[in-house]
């Protein structure tokens, strides 16, 4: 979530995290060397697009070449004036993702039908065990075109443990237990700190709203009129003029919009402390034991979810496979998919269970590509998913993964799913792992919310104010490595649809060794203005280019003819 300069202003200093919205600033004018490994690696000097850019340049910009228009994006362009005249076929693709609204105008001419299956007859007529499972599977249930809140993995695994464990000390433990009581304690230490902030911003954004709201009422009653300007606050006795007023009116915003920024702080820490963290509340509606991976089937067909309430699946959607060239909304990355809807992430924690048999039915429904864009920092049964991953690399299918918007460093700290248990050694070569860039080409390259790890992250795509899809066929721009992922996810999708011969290792590689390779310095995230080379935070130390992609993927191809 992200706060404009007036509320900045008022003192709101806290970073929310989430996947965001857009946020518009100048880029600055500098040059930076790149390597554009093309066949021969070639060192050209790009300068950082200079000043300010229009609203549809920021709306295009993912796509847009680094070597024209001075901003990192995939040169997506060029990549299609490549590809033209060459065959491709359909591709069978698939986003796990909390709803999609396959309904979209842009989207729904992707959209995946199972003709092995009759609609709405209950019965389970391809025998896959999914009645009716027509355009994919929801993982969560509930009603049709409901949202399903949930806590966090740490909320469910602190209850379990403390029921156990609550009021104990570690000379009352049993020896088989110590292990587990240790990692109690961890986990307690980790709850409390989340749970205390939360509580505490949750009471700063209220008592931030409720005092705006009261000067406002005030001031409104002091000048006998409804709206007011800096001018009327300046004809007030200097005991009237409230200091949070005149931050607001002197920054050029209003009061109106003020309360409403300051809303989604107090909405969002709301759901923190009565959901996320509330060792009462339980989400799933599912009829199965979450935490028993042989507990099967469960689940329905709705994979809509709620459009009212849900809208990070269909904007993931949109970046990767909404229609191209349409004259509607804006232009996903490949366009020649049929998109299976997997539903599995709650507006809270996924579970394992639900992760790993949502890989399985995507594979054995014919993807190609898979998009999963979520995580967590606890992972109970991690091993379910490893063993899907590893599943799907037997099937050929690659998976791309958001790396996550902590801030982190996740060679060092826990985030799942990924496809090393040790954080060193791959389980599997089929899995990709998506770090966020700015539209910004000098030292803010990366964005301030993006995890980053030279083991853990293999590449870097355009994920900070990102226009796509969203429910009731409409368009937004939000942020987050949640929308990085999905730009690797289309880009792979095109290199399989053209080049079939491929497999997802190889597909995954050429992603990561044709990306433009960064050569300067950037701001780490959270790292308090410290620089460091951009090739020090991914495997590959570049930024994802589909257009060097697809090159590589015809050399590869063709010079084995």
């Amino acid at each position: 979530m992200k706060f404009n300069k007036i509320i900045l202003g008022l003192g709101v200093a806290v970073a929310l995290a989430s996947c965001g919205t857009s946020k518009t600033t100048e880029t600055q004018n500098s040059i930076h060397s790149v390597i554009v490994p093309t066949g021969n690696a070639i060192a050209v000097n790009i300068p950082a697009k200079k000043g300010t850019m229009s609203e549809t340049e920021i709306q295009n910009w993912p796509h847009a070449d680094l070597a024209t228009d001075s901003v990192p994006g995939m040169s997506l362009a060029k990549a299609y004036e490549f590809l033209s005249g060459k065959k491709t076929q359909t591709t069978i693709v698939s986003v796990i993702d909390s709803g999609i609204d396959i309904n979209h105008e842009d989207l729904k001419d992707q959209t995946w039908v199972n003709t092995d299956e009759i609609a709405g007859n209950n019965k389970d007529d391809d025998k896959n065990g999914y009645i009716d499972d027509i355009n994919g599977w929801n993982f969560l249930g509930g009603a049709k075109g409901t949202a399903i809140p949930e806590q966090l993995e740490i909320t469910r695994i602190y209850k379990k443990l403390d029921a156990k464990y609550n009021g104990k000390t570690a000379n009352q433990i049993a020896a088989k237990d110590k292990e587990e009581y240790a990692y109690y304690l961890k986990v307690k230490k980790d709850f409390d700190k989340r749970v205390l902030e939360a509580n505490k911003n949750y009471e700063y954004f209220s008592n931030l709203q409720n005092m705006l709201k009261e000067a406002d009422a005030s001031v409104k009653e002091k000048l006998k009129k409804e709206t007011y300007t800096i001018a009327d606050l300046n004809t007030l006795a200097a005991e009237d003029q409230n200091p949070l007023l005149m931050k607001v009116l002197s920054s050029g915003g209003t009061v109106d919009s003020s309360i409403s920024q300051i809303q989604r702080g107090v909405d969002y820490y709301e759901g923190q402390v009565n959901t996320l963290y509330n060792l009462d509340f339980n989400g799933r509606v599912t009829s199965d034991d979450g935490y028993d991976i042989k507990d099967v089937p469960y689940g329905n067909a709705f994979t809509v979810g709620s459009v009212d309430d849900e809208m990070h699946g269909t904007h993931v959607t949109g970046i990767a496979f909404a229609t191209r060239n349409n004259n509607k909304g804006m232009n996903g990355i490949a366009n020649n998919v049929k998109l299976i809807s997997v539903r599995a992430v709650s507006d809270g924690d996924e579970y394992d269970k639900d992760v790993a048999l949502a890989i399985r039915y995507a594979v054995d429904n014919g993807a190609k590509v898979i998009n999963m864009s979520f995580g967590k920092s606890y992972s109970p049964n991690a091993e379910w998913v490893y063993d899907a991953i590893k599943y799907a690399a037997r099937k050929d299918v690659l998976l791309v993964h958001a790396a996550g918007n902590d801030s982190k460093n996740i060679d060092k700290s826990d985030n799942f799913p990924n496809d090393a248990i040790d954080k060193v050694t791959e389980i599997a070569d089929n899995l990709i792992t998506v770090g966020s860039i700015t539209r910004h080409y000098d030292e803010k390259l990366v964005s301030s919310f993006s995890n980053y790890g030279k083991l853990n992250v293999d590449i870097f795509a355009p994920g900070s104010e990102i226009y796509s899809t969203v429910p009731k066929n409409e368009y937004k721009s939000i942020q987050g490595t949640s929308m990085a992922s999905p730009e690797v996810a289309g880009v792979a999708t095109l290199v399989r649809s053209y080049y079939p011969q491929l497999s997802a290792s190889q597909v995954k590689h050429i992603l990561m060794n044709s990306g433009d390779k960064v050569d300067f310095d950037v701001l780490l995230p959270n790292g308090d203005g410290k620089k460091v080379p951009f090739s020090s935070l991914s495997v590959s130390g570049r930024v994802l280019n589909a257009y060097n992609a697809v090159k590589m993927a015809d050399l590869m191809v063709n010079s084995k003819k």
